[in-house]
C-alpha cells in the first residue's frame, strides 16, 4: 500500500511539473518560480502535505543538484576556464564585492550570525546561468558583443563555487578551523588536480568515457559523476563540486553527446530539487521575511546591473551593450537555492530558507524583465537629462554678429 501511495504522489508531482513547465514555456518565462510555489503548496503548512514520497523526492533532489553542476561543467573546457580566469578575473572580483557584501550585511543586520552571513552572501552573489542563458536565447542576443562578457562573469562565478561550496559545507557542519582548513585544502587540491588532468590528459579521459552507443555513454557518464560526487561528499568537500569537476574533465564529442543525453534528466531532477526546497519551507514563514527579501532584491539587482556595466565597459563595449550586460545578470535561481539548501538542511537559521525562497522568486521573475528593459529605460533617462541641442539655428546677439562679420 505504501509503494502505491508513493507512486501516486511522485507521479502526480512529475505530471504537475510537466504542466507547469509547459505553461511557463507558453508565456516565455522561467518555470523555477512555479516549481518553488508548487513545493510550498505541498510542503509543511501547505495545502496538501506529502508523506510517502518525501524521502524519494529528497534523493531525486540530490541527483538534481549533481546534474545541474555536471551540465555546467560540460559547458566549459579546462583551457576555457584558465583563459577566462586570466582575462576577466577583475570582473569576478567586482562581482563578488558588489553582490556578496549586501547579503552578508543583511544577515548580520537581521542578527543571524557569521555563518548565515557567509551563506546569504553566496545566495545574493551567484546569478542563475540557466535562466540567463534562456533569456539571452529568447531575446536573440547570443551573438551580441556583450554576450561573451556576460558569460565570462558566469564562468568566474562557477569557478568560485568550487572554492565557496566546500567552505560553506564546513561552516554549516560546525567543524573547527583546523578541520575546515583541511577540507578547503582538499577541495582546492582536487580541483587543481582535475584541471591539470583535464588540460594534459583531457583527450585520454574523453576516449575512455566515449562510446558510439548512447546507452553506454549515458550510463558511464552518469555513473562516473554520481560516484565522484559521492567520494567528494565523503571527503567533506561537496557532491556538487565533484560533479562540476567531472564535467570540466570531459570535452569534445563526449561532452556534446553527454550534454544531449543528460539534458532531459537534468531538467527532470532539477525541477524535483526546486520542489523539494519548497517542501521544506513553510508558506507561513515567508510573509515575515518578505520585506527584507524585497529590499535585498532591489539592492542586489542594482549591484548586478553595475557589475555588468563595469565589466562590459572594461571590455570596450558600447553604452547600450553595457546596460544590456548589466540587466541580463540580475536573475538568481538554482545556485542560490543550492547554497540556501545547505544551510536549511543543517538547521542554521530557520528564516534563511523562507528569505532565500522569496528572494529567488522575486529575482527570477524580475531578471528577464531587467534583461529586456534596462537598456531602453537607460536610453530614455539619458534623453530626458540631455538638454535639447539647437545647433547653428540659435541667433547670436546683434553686437557679436557684427563683430563676427567684421572679423
Amino acid at each position: 500500500m505504501h509503494s502505491a501511495v508513493l507512486l501516486i504522489e511522485f507521479g502526480s508531482i512529475i505530471l504537475g511539473l510537466g504542466l507547469l513547465g509547459r505553461f511557463a514555456a507558453r508565456f516565455r518565462f522561467s518555470p523555477i518560480p512555479l516549481y518553488l510555489l508548487s513545493g510550498l503548496a505541498f510542503g509543511e503548512g501547505g495545502l496538501l502535505p506529502l508523506g510517502a514520497s518525501e524521502e524519494f523526492v529528497a534523493t531525486g533532489a540530490e541527483i538534481g543538484v549533481i546534474l545541474l553542476l555536471l551540465m555546467l561543467g560540460l559547458e566549459y573546457t579546462a583551457s576555457d576556464l584558465v583563459s577566462n580566469l586570466k582575462a576577466h578575473y577583475p570582473a569576478g572580483l567586482v562581482d563578488c564585492a558588489l553582490n556578496a557584501l549586501p547579503g552578508a550585511a543583511a544577515a548580520l543586520l537581521l542578527g543571524w550570525g557569521p555563518v548565515a552571513a557567509v551563506v546569504l552572501a553566496g545566495v545574493t552573489w551567484i546569478s542563475s546561468s540557466g535562466v540567463i542563458a534562456k533569456v539571452l536565447g529568447d531575446l536573440g542576443r547570443v551573438g551580441n558583443r556583450e554576450t561573451p562578457v556576460i558569460l565570462s562573469v558566469l564562468v568566474l562565478e562557477d569557478l568560485a563555487m568550487a572554492v565557496y561550496l566546500p567552505i560553506v559545507t564546513a561552516l554549516v557542519a560546525g567543524v573547527g578551523l583546523a578541520a575546515g582548513s583541511i577540507t578547503l585544502a582538499i577541495a582546492l587540491g582536487v580541483a587543481g588536480l582535475v584541471l591539470f588532468a583535464a588540460v594534459r590528459y583531457g583527450r585520454v579521459i574523453s576516449r575512455f568515457v566515449s562510446s558510439d552507443d548512447p546507452e553506454k555513454l549515458l550510463l558511464v557518464v552518469l555513473g562516473l559523476t554520481i560516484l565522484v560526487a559521492g567520494v567528494a561528499q565523503q571527503l567533506q568537500v561537496s557532491a556538487a563540486v565533484g560533479a562540476f569537476l567531472v564535467g570540466i574533465a570531459l570535452s569534445g564529442e563526449v561532452a556534446e553527446g553527454a550534454h544531449t543525453l543528460l539534458s532531459p534528466l537534468r531538467d527532470l531532477f532539477a525541477a524535483v530539487f526546486f520542489v523539494f526546497f519548497g517542501l521544506h519551507t513553510d508558506p507561513a514563514s515567508i510573509p515575515p521575511v518578505l520585506l527584507p527579501a524585497l529590499a535585498l532584491a532591489v539592492v542586489t539587482a542594482a549591484t548586478k546591473i553595475a557589475t555588468g556595466y563595469w565589466a562590459a565597459r572594461r571590455s570596450g563595449i558600447s553604452v547600450k551593450g553595457r546596460w544590456r550586460a548589466g540587466g541580463a545578470l540580475v536573475a538568481r535561481g538554482e545556485f542560490s537555492i543550492v547554497i540556501a539548501g545547505l544551510a536549511v538542511t543543517a538547521g542554521i537559521e530557520p528564516s534563511l530558507g523562507p528569505l532565500a525562497t522569496a528572494y529567488v522568486l522575486i529575482l527570477v521573475v524580475l531578471g528577464p524583465l531587467t534583461a529586456r528593459y534596462t537598456e531602453p529605460l537607460a536610453a530614455w533617462w539619458a534623453r530626458r537629462r540631455t538638454p535639447p541641442d539647437h545647433g547653428t539655428t540659435e541667433r547670436l546677439p546683434e553686437a557679436r554678429t557684427q563683430t563676427a562679420v567684421r572679423d
